[in-house]
């Protein structure tokens, strides 16, 4: 079941759990905007096709809150709201390496898309890509120095976080594709979306989600 954060007439928060597309992809794997337009259809018995608009997209093997828009409107609203960079989003993740600095520290870089090989590397004429994180904590495993960090992403470029981490030589724990040597299980990747906060598209309030366990 899938954990409801928020809901009114105009958005839905969830909680979307690793390994879950955001959504459906021809693949016969769960998404979230199938799995809630269900909910809706059950829970408020609604006959037909579920409106239900997807504003941002979360990978399969990022857990994190999402929100989505019950109508048209609030899914114009909350869209321009992503291109005016006011979503405010903020991860965890366990990369590898230890990093020392507590306070937020900022990476630029320019990422391209490599839609071959799926994923993104840094190039001089690739798009802007933002982002700010800090040490939280540093230990081992498996014999390996890792630090968890705690990332503000200011903007949402293809895999930016793992691209832009290995780039300093602080890959994510695990993520072989970008330069880790260690081998995970798929739904152990150490990247959690945990907060999310926006402009209410209707109420113009101010609004932060976060999962808390």
């Amino acid at each position: 079941m899938i954990k409801i954060l928020y809901e009114d007439n105009h958005i839905i928060v969830a909680y979307k759990p690793k390994g879950i597309l955001s959504q459906a992809d021809g693949s016969n794997k769960e998404d979230m905007l199938t799995i809630l337009k269900e909910y809706i259809k059950n829970k408020y018995n609604k006959p037909g096709n579920v409106y239900l608009g997807l504003v941002h997209r979360l990978d399969i093997n990022t857990s994190g809150v999402m929100v989505f828009a019950r109508t048209s409107k609030a899914a114009s609203r909350l869209s321009d709201e992503i291109k005016n960079h006011q979503f405010q989003k903020k991860y965890i993740a366990t990369v590898e390496g230890v990093i020392t600095n507590t306070n937020y520290q900022l990476l630029e870089n320019k990422l391209k898309k490599d839609e071959k090989n799926r994923k993104s590397y840094i190039s001089n004429d690739g798009d802007i890509a933002k982002l700010e994180y800090k040490a939280l904590k540093t230990y081992k495993i498996n014999n390996t120095n890792v630090t968890d960090i705690e990332i503000i992403l200011h903007t949402g470029r293809f895999h930016q976080i793992r691209c832009q981490m290995a780039a300093i030589n602080h890959p994510l724990y695990g993520d072989i594709k970008y330069g880790s040597k260690n081998i995970i299980d798929y739904n152990e990747f150490p990247l959690e979306a945990y907060s999310l906060a926006f402009i209410h598209p209707t109420t113009k309030q101010f609004l932060e989600f976060q999962n808390k366990q």
